[in-house]
């Protein structure tokens, strides 16, 4: 009997314990709990970012004539600066900007690295004009685009009609353009500005207008044309007029001054009006006809180009006759939004113009 309960407690032992070992399978769920399956407890770790849209970034290599120049610092500046508002989360545009030192060499030299750094695109405003064709004939070869500004190459006139075939130029080519303004209407304005003055220039009354021309560059359009229509707009405006003499200031503030100091000294009370192809060279000649003793406005008148923030101040208070408003903010945004196109694929003109605004007296009231 003993023997016989002993076995059914044996039995019963290895009963529980099958029951014990299976527990975790077959054990009733709780009433209360949910039957579906529980999230596994958290570990506490940052899930990864989702993935960023790809950016694209484009290298842009810009060379400019020189950086010592008031009208261009203005403009590289804003050139730079109007790129930079157009970055985004997709896009970027990394700008490179140098010095040509006024140097065809120096700048040749930035272009062919340009090409080695495989830039997406090169803006170039020459040195030299009348070589533009070499720094268009590297990039075209390198299969980059190229956009020029400022400076426009010879070879074509304002209207994109060849007028020397023995220059390439840049018409038909669909990844090279010009961006500038048309210096002819430049000088036309700068000529109707004392045409339309009471006596028309003629400041020492002996019947015509005797000047003086300060020129930028003498290869450089923008100075023959300012040159040549400052005065074409006195005469169409039926005025005599009489050159004293016309020298090359390149642009220059300290040549304008000395060059304006020099014909002060030669010719005196003859001079009725300082013609200069630039604000830069105008400002060494309003120190020169200060120097002088003369007067802006009392007997004789002084006229620039690119309308500087200091000439139009000093037009507004009489120490300089006028200026022409070289819009540097609408040829930089121009110049940059075709570049855009031009990474873009997209098809653009030749040339692209941008108006001067003349700035005398009346431009303020």
């Amino acid at each position: 009997m003993k023997k016989r309960v002993l076995s059914l407690v044996l039995a019963l032992v290895m009963v529980l314990g099958l029951a014990a070992c299976g527990g975790g399978n077959d054990a009733p769920k709780d009433n209360n709990q949910s039957q579906t399956s529980q999230p596994a407890p958290a570990d506490n770790k940052t899930p990864d970012p989702a993935p960023a849209a790809d950016k694209k970034t484009y290298n842009i290599g810009v060379s400019i004539y020189q950086f010592n120049d008031n009208f261009m610092t203005l403009y590289r500046n804003e050139l730079e600066n109007y790129f930079g508002t157009l970055n985004s989360d997709t896009v970027e545009y990394k700008v490179n900007i140098q010095d040509g030192k006024n140097d065809m060499a120096e700048q040749t030299n930035q272009i062919q690295n340009f090409i080695t750094q495989g830039m997406d695109l090169i803006i170039c405003n020459p040195v030299q004009t009348s070589s533009a064709d070499t720094l268009i004939d590297l990039a075209v070869d390198a299969g980059i685009p190229m956009v020029l500004i400022n400076r426009e190459p010879l070879g074509v006139d304002a209207n994109g009609n060849t007028v020397d075939e023995s220059y390439p130029g840049i018409v038909d080519n669909d990844k090279v353009c010009y961006v500038g303004a048309d210096a002819r209407q430049s000088g036309t304005y700068q000529g109707e500005i004392v045409a339309a003055l009471d006596n028309k220039g003629d400041m020492n009354g002996d019947g015509k207008v005797s000047y003086v021309m300060i020129i930028g560059d003498p290869e450089n359009p923008d100075a023959q044309y300012r040159t040549e229509f400052s005065i074409k707009a006195l005469t169409d405006a039926g005025v005599e007029v009489e050159e004293l003499t016309a020298q090359i200031g390149n642009w220059d503030t300290n040549q304008g001054q000395q060059i304006a100091q020099n014909a002060l000294n030669q010719f005196g009370d003859q001079i009725d009006v300082i013609f200069c192809n630039n604000d830069g060279m105008a400002l060494g000649a309003a120190a020169a006809i200060e120097q002088a003793g003369r007067k802006v406005g009392e007997n004789i008148l002084l006229l620039g180009v690119d309308a500087l923030e200091e000439c139009q101040q000093m037009v507004q208070n009489g120490t300089m006759t006028g200026t022409v408003l070289n819009d540097h903010v609408g040829q930089s945004h121009a110049a940059v939004d075709v570049a855009v196109q031009l990474l873009n694929g997209e098809a653009i003109q030749n040339y692209y113009w941008v108006d001067y605004v003349k700035v005398d007296a009346n431009y303020f009231k």
